[in-house]
């Protein structure tokens, strides 16, 4: 888990920082910060407050935690409430799943041995799992494919920049 108390306050006009979300952990941060991750078949879960202009990203290694409390970021069903909590934390107010939006990415099939364990696949249809069941809209997903992602989400405007290595650089 990773929240900076340290970002500035939401309307500081200072200059955009970046923040990075390692596996297993996640970030959250207030305009104008942009936060980034690296991605195989790890799912980048975003979520966007785009009135509160905050968002965040859970860097989500595995499906479920089943139990294991150790690394709550990890997980997509520890994770994702998790990062909730801390953008309302962030806010400095009380349920703000109602404004949330989510974009999906990664997922990738990245080992040949993965076979009908495509963890990549698992964590991208738990993560949908989630936030469905938090009444989170999906605004856009890039999932799949055998090749890793870049990911850099701009808190100031939710746009979710992509950059496959070796491959093409977009926008969700």
């Amino acid at each position: 888990m990773r929240w900076n108390p340290a970002v500035p306050p939401i309307g500081a006009d200072n200059a955009a920082d970046v923040l990075s979300a390692g596996m297993g952990q996640w970030a959250v941060a207030a305009s104008p910060t942009r936060i980034r991750a690296l991605l195989g078949s790890c799912v980048g879960v975003v979520l966007i407050d785009a009135r509160g202009k905050v968002g965040g990203v859970a860097h989500v290694v595995l499906p479920e935690s089943r139990g294991e409390s150790g690394q709550p970021g990890k997980y997509a069903d520890t994770a994702i409430p998790g990062m909730i909590a801390d953008l309302e934390r962030l806010l400095g107010r009380g349920p703000i799943a109602g404004r949330l939006a989510a974009k999906v990415v990664g997922g990738a099939s990245m080992f040949q041995a993965e076979g009908s364990m495509n963890i990549g696949r698992m964590n991208g249809e738990a993560v949908a799992r989630i936030l469905e069941a938090l009444r989170i809209p999906i605004l856009a997903s890039d999932l799949g494919g055998e090749a890793g992602r870049r990911l850099v989400l701009d808190t100031a405007t939710g746009a979710v920049a992509i950059r496959i290595p070796g491959g093409a650089d977009y926008t969700i």
